[in-house]
């Protein structure tokens, strides 16, 4: 019995590590998302790229 509540308590703390790490990469993502959609909105966009 008592290994059974060792293996339930481990599991559960793995699915707690493994969602906490899941949200940090979706996060990191839409942040991602947003900046590369905003990149093009920028006024310092257009005139780095026509000094060339």
């Amino acid at each position: 019995m008592s290994d059974s509540w060792v293996g339930i308590v481990m599991g559960s703390f793995v699915l707690m590590i493994a969602s906490v790490l899941v949200a940090g990469h979706y996060r990191r993502e839409h942040r991602r998302r947003q900046l590369l959609r905003n990149l093009d909105h920028h006024d310092w966009c257009h005139w780095t790229r026509t000094r060339h």
